[in-house]
């Protein structure tokens, strides 16, 4: 397959693996270029068949309940980014030296020659808020941009649609990039990296790998966390283009090529005049929104993507101070007698709640659901001085008591043995019975939420709801 101009897709024989948010638009766009597509779909549900009914009306071949065996004649796999490199459909692919693409190395192929550069930034945890931060700051420095990729924008319209940009804010999941082999990138970051996704990537070595080539023929700056040498190691193994730098980000102060803080200022040391003497001040601490720790490093990094860029000092502190988070990423709900409470649902995993533990004192914290094959020991051991109780909840509740009991034996322990949709709220009038004036009551609860709740935005919904009927 060459560089996916239209002349390329015609006739050409695509199989697109999965419906829902990237295989519809995929399958539309590669049946609009000229290509036969057939669509494989493990799920026969009646989403399936509704999106199944408007792609055949296109004339597009779909075929449900099966996405194991490889349809005759494909000469290329388009694939949802969430289905696993194991799974039959891929193996029969190798063996047929049949390559696979994400969508996201379809609209890096299917760019025109004036595309805008793309800013890449994956990690563990932070994505999306340091991609919206980073889009802030580009919008502050004038720059026509968009936030897109795995957040909700789909880079195909990004990449497709009648709207120019002058340089694109990409958030880059594993899986996305796992799919994504010719993907390069202007300047990208890994923000961090902590054990999750390894049901799907098999180890932690390959999950790292799939992380580390968002560094991939990088231009112009690979950004790093110092305090997280395995993503600087990733830059030591990337291939990227003569005269790219290795930029690091810290909360400490920086040294020469990187950015940090100096008595509550973010400051570059990385992209000024004698970077030995010299230092710009970007902005404050304060302009952080929230100013929690982990999320002081998120606004660095994405102040180092753009720096990367040329935007002027000026557009950072003006982009920090216009952003504004997402629901359930470290939302303070409401005081009630002298009690915060604070939904970071977002947590889905023990390195985002670690992050949010590390931002209160004194914490009553309600946790628990699906584990994703995660450990708890280090998270306890870390956070139990700063625990005045804790409030378990969902299926693999057990995992997180286990790890309490030989980490932190001595703080008071609730079980709640329910996954009704009163469970939520019994868990909030526990903690509040836990709480002392000056706690924190804190919904981060270090896995996902699919045992009780259809997603974290619901499981945060119902945690502020129940925090809205202890204050009436």
């Amino acid at each position: 397959m060459g560089s996916g101009q239209v002349t390329d897709w015609q006739g050409k024989n695509v199989t697109v693996a999965g419906l829902g948010v990237s295989g519809v638009p995929a399958a539309k766009v590669l049946h609009g270029l000229g290509a036969n597509v057939t669509v494989v779909n493990d799920g026969d549900d009646e989403r399936a068949r509704a999106q199944a009914a408007e792609l055949e009306a296109l004339g597009v071949t779909v075929r449900l309940g099966d996405g194991e065996t490889l349809p005759e004649g494909t000469e290329l796999i388009v694939t949802a980014p969430g289905w696993k490199p194991d799974k039959p459909l891929f193996l029969a692919a190798g063996r047929a030296g049949v390559p696979v693409w994400g969508d996201v190395e379809l609209a890096w192929r299917l760019r025109g020659p004036d595309a805008p550069p793309w800013l890449a930034v994956t990690g563990t945890n932070g994505k999306t808020t340091t991609v919206q931060m980073l889009a802030s700051i580009l919008t502050a420095a004038g720059l026509r941009t968009a936030a897109v990729g795995n957040i909700g924008v789909s880079l195909l319209d990004a990449v497709l649609g009648e709207e120019r940009y002058d340089v694109l804010a990409v958030e880059l999941s594993s899986y996305q990039l796992h799919w994504a082999p010719s993907l390069r990138a202007h300047s990208a970051v890994v923000l961090n990296l902590a054990p999750d996704h390894l049901d799907w990537h098999g180890s932690m070595e390959a999950y790292a790998a799939d992380k580390g080539r968002v560094y991939e023929g990088n231009r112009v700056a690979c950004v790093y966390n110092a305090a997280d040498k395995a993503t600087e190691d990733l830059v030591r193994e990337a291939d990227v283009e003569e005269g790219c730098r290795a930029i690091g980000f810290t909360l400490g102060t920086p040294g020469p090529s990187q950015l940090g803080v100096v008595e509550g200022i973010l400051v570059d040391r990385a992209f000024v005049e004698n970077r030995h003497k010299n230092a710009q001040e970007l902005a404050e601490v304060a302009d952080v929104n929230p100013p929690a720790p982990h999320n002081v490093a998120n606004a660095l990094a994405a102040a180092a993507l753009a720096r990367a860029f040329g935007v002027p000092p000026q557009a950072v502190r003006d982009g920090l101070r216009a952003f504004t988070p997402d629901a359930h990423r470290i939302a303070h709900v409401a005081d009630v007698d002298g009690v915060a409470y604070v939904d970071d649902s977002k947590a889905t995993n023990t390195h985002a709640a670690e992050a949010s533990l590390a931002a209160y004192e004194s914490i009553v914290w309600i946790a628990g659901g699906l584990a994703k094959g995660a450990t708890f020991d280090e998270l306890v051991a870390r956070s139990a001085k700063r625990l005045r109780g804790v409030v378990l909840i969902g299926a693999d509740r057990a995992l997180i008591r286990e790890a309490l009991a030989r980490h932190a034996p001595e703080v008071p322990v609730v079980d709640l043995d329910r996954t009704d949709t009163g469970a939520m709220l019994q868990a909030v009038q526990e903690a509040k019975r836990l709480a002392g004036p000056g706690d924190t009551v804190l919904l981060a609860p270090a896995c996902a939420s699919m045992d009780m709740f259809a997603n974290y935005n619901r499981r945060g919904d119902a945690f502020a709801q129940a925090v809205r009927e202890l204050g009436a």
